[in-house]
């Protein structure tokens, strides 16, 4: 089983200032949650139980927000208050939590390789919070459907969904050979490609799940587009020498990293979530 899922969180969330001065972006809150929230019910829905966090200066709000206060537990016990708590309880007492530094800002191949010493020689899940997930009630989660495709695979795995084609310049960008209805055997992956050298329109999304191998290889990885080490550099020589895979997942995506995704995503929690729960 996968038990271990890796949060990189040291970006400083620049799109969002002068919110993201003094606040992490990920702690922003998707109506009455914190967006990184989400992602780590998500993980815990598909089983996950073990949550390493790569943070930077500046993100001590993440640490203390997966921890107790007992300051605030002791003003609201036994006031009505008390159970608006209850989400973050449950993941506190049911899970661990563990934290490291990203000293410098490398691009995410070089977070996730930060992230090592808390995932070992382990599979691990990486969630990036800003790509908010949601399914269909009753149906599984993201990470849930690739936790299923890895049990029967044993590779690693990029969610991806399809985009725009003058869209492609922001992200990673997959062409595979397809082996059924939404799941592809990877043969190229570029970073943030132009539309004319894109080699399709399937675009990699904040959901992975990664053999540990992908360590050894990120860490001969030369940097790549805008100087940084791109975890998709790191995949494409691991497809080439092994197997990796892209699944067009079954769900609805929010660019929580752009103020209009973000405002989406709230809107969309806040009439189908919040509302319904009242």
């Amino acid at each position: 089983m996968i038990k271990k899922c890796l949060f990189p969180v040291a970006g400083y969330g620049t799109r969002f200032l002068p919110a993201t001065k003094a606040m992490p972006k990920e702690i922003l809150p998707i109506v009455n949650k914190p967006l990184v929230q989400y992602g780590v019910e998500e993980a815990a829905e598909a089983g996950f139980h073990e949550f390493g966090f790569v943070t930077g200066r500046g993100k001590r709000a993440i640490e203390d927000h997966f921890d107790i206060s007992y300051e605030l537990e002791h003003q609201i016990a036994g006031s009505g208050k008390e159970d608006l708590l209850t989400s973050i309880r449950d993941l506190i007492h049911n899970n661990s939590f563990a934290f490291t530094r990203q000293n410098e800002m490398k691009g995410l191949g070089h977070a996730i390789l930060t992230g090592r010493n808390l995932v070992g020689d382990n599979p691990f899940a990486v969630v990036l919070a800003d790509d908010f997930c949601v399914t269909e009630p009753g149906t599984d989660g993201v990470l849930a459907q690739m936790v299923k495709l890895y049990n029967q695979f044993r590779c690693s795995i990029v969610a991806i969904e399809e985009v725009p084609a003058d869209e492609t310049h922001k992200y990673g960008v997959i062409a595979g050979e397809a082996m059924k209805d939404g799941l592809y055997r990877i043969t190229d992956m570029v970073e943030k490609p132009s539309p004319d050298k894109a080699p399709s329109n399937l675009a990699i999304i904040g959901r992975y799940i990664l053999t540990p191998d992908i360590f050894d290889i990120i860490e001969r990885t030369a940097p790549g587009k805008n100087g940084e080490v791109q975890i998709t550099d790191a995949l494409l020589e691991q497809a080439k020498n092994g197997c990796v895979l892209a699944y067009q997942f079954k769900g609805q995506r929010f660019d929580c990293g752009s103020i209009d995704g973000f405002v989406q995503a709230t809107n969309y929690v806040y009439e189908n979530i919040y509302k319904q729960g009242k």
